[in-house]
């Protein structure tokens, strides 16, 4: 039984282009449409996948695109270009729209982040403390000998060094010496300072 080759070949409907079936999906034709996202969705998915290098992102642009197409199809014009070129153009301007979107999300991440860094540093609260602070130094100042406080506030708050100290008490270096320590030992006890 032989086979007629012409008939069967002749009976096999010719695939659409891209052009016919996207006048057709703007017509409503469901079925045009799956058959348009069957031939372009693996050019579009390349694309976009290309610009985001994130696969469940591209996915999530390339269903995003062919929402699109569905809903503007109605505004391909086949005097300014082709079907496929018509949908890797929005394939296009959707991806770079997503790195934009990325990027200024990161770049307002990054801003909140130091802002919110900056908005933790309290200076009332800070200057509180810091007088808080002083108020126990001088307190535990207080508790010193003369001589010990003498040579603490020379030291710490008048910047002398142990030789000028020695000068401008009259006395030895050793004396000066003697009483830095004590008086420091006596400070940090005196404000329960823990070495």
């Amino acid at each position: 039984m032989e086979r007629d080759t012409e008939s069967w070949s002749s009976a096999e409907p010719a695939q659409a282009s891209p052009d016919d079936l996207l006048s057709r999906v703007a017509t409503g034709d469901q079925a045009a449409f799956s058959d348009l996202y069957d031939v372009l969705s693996g050019r579009v998915l390349g694309l976009v996948t290309r610009l985001l290098r994130d696969r469940a992102q591209s996915e999530e642009v390339t269903q995003e695109v062919f929402l699109e197409v569905w809903q503007q199809a109605t505004r391909f014009d086949r005097k300014r270009g082709t079907a496929a070129s018509w949908i890797l153009t929005m394939a296009h301007r959707r991806a770079v729209d997503r790195v934009r979107a990325s990027q200024s999300s990161h770049d307002r991440d990054t801003k909140v982040g130091i802002r919110d860094f900056e908005a933790g540093f309290d200076q009332v609260s800070e200057s509180v403390e810091i007088r808080i602070e002083h108020e126990r130094v001088s307190r535990a100042l207080g508790k010193l000998t003369e001589f010990q406080r003498q040579a603490v506030q020379l030291a710490y708050y008048g910047g002398y060094s142990h030789r000028e100290m020695a000068d401008h008490l009259g006395v030895p270096i050793g004396t000066v010496k003697t009483r830095l320590r004590d008086g420091m030992i006596r400070l940090r006890d005196e404000m329960g300072v823990t070495s």
